[in-house]
């Protein structure tokens, strides 16, 4: 499939960016418009950029639409567009992916329940903080080694990273309230939709506990969840065992819990 570029419009008229890999299959089709998987990518002022992205392909050759999602504060286009999430993080992204879909369905490329959302990292912040604003709206959810806990997480990441936030969220611990309110975890009781989540054990950059709080409340509401930790995987998978288990998971989990709930 190859991607092309489409734009959508902020409710003050800003322009947001996206790719779009329409299905690219024979085996895999549907009589009306087919399933969607929204994907952001990591950073989160990277960019997602036109290349052979397996795992985008893995899905679009089973059937699904799928929308790389290039949210304000993405690198790419420019400084104000980049600067945007300044402040804003958890907002604009949160904002930009749900009206990413919702235009898609508009014009006639996905079905409104058929909607899917996948990230890692801090994409798989925005999945998580997606589904705790816009319950019903993403019937499934797959997160890596997402960030649920972000105080915790300006607390325990690497040095690399370590005030990261500073620009996103705001110095701590001035902004300690803007942290916690922004955190998936806080509003955690707001997830209803399927969610599947992969860990891996090892990570230093967002541990394990971010996954495994939002797993707690998961099992105590009865939402349905899938939850697969990853012995000696950090940040990232790299064995391909892992990548095989954790893509085969992924597709079994979108099919039980958006296909077949259609």
């Amino acid at each position: 499939s190859v991607p092309k570029s489409v734009f959508w419009t902020t409710r003050n008229g800003q322009k947001i960016h996206g790719l779009y890999y329409s299905p690219f299959s024979t085996t895999f089709c549907c009589s009306g418009p087919p399933p969607l998987l929204v994907h952001i990518h990591g950073g989160p002022t990277g960019q997602a950029t036109v290349s052979f992205e397996e795992e985008l392909q893995y899905f679009a050759t089973r059937g699904y639409g799928v929308l790389s999602v290039n949210h304000r504060g993405s690198s790419g286009y420019g400084r104000n567009y980049r600067q945007c999430l300044r402040g804003n993080w958890g907002i604009y992204d949160v904002e930009d992916v749900a009206d990413g879909a919702r235009t898609l369905v508009s014009q006639g490329l996905a079905d409104i329940n058929l909607i899917g959302i996948k990230g890692g990292s801090a994409g798989g912040y925005t999945v998580l903080r997606s589904l705790t604003c816009h319950p019903g709206l993403f019937r499934a959810a797959l997160s890596r080694y997402g960030i649920s806990d972000l105080l915790a997480l300006a607390q325990e990441t690497h040095k690399f990273e370590l005030h990261y936030l500073d620009s996103l969220l705001g110095p701590l611990p001035e902004s300690k309230e803007l942290y916690r309110e922004r955190s998936p975890l806080s509003s955690v009781d707001a997830i209803t939709d399927a969610v599947a989540l992969f860990q891996g054990a090892d990570d230093e950059v967002v541990p394990k506990e971010q996954s495994d709080a939002i797993v707690d409340s998961l099992r105590k509401r009865s939402i349905p969840f899938e939850y697969r930790i990853y012995e000696g995987e950090g940040h990232g998978f790299r064995n391909p065992n892992t990548i095989e288990n954790y893509i085969k998971t992924a597709e079994a989990f979108l099919r039980e819990h958006l296909l077949n709930n259609a």
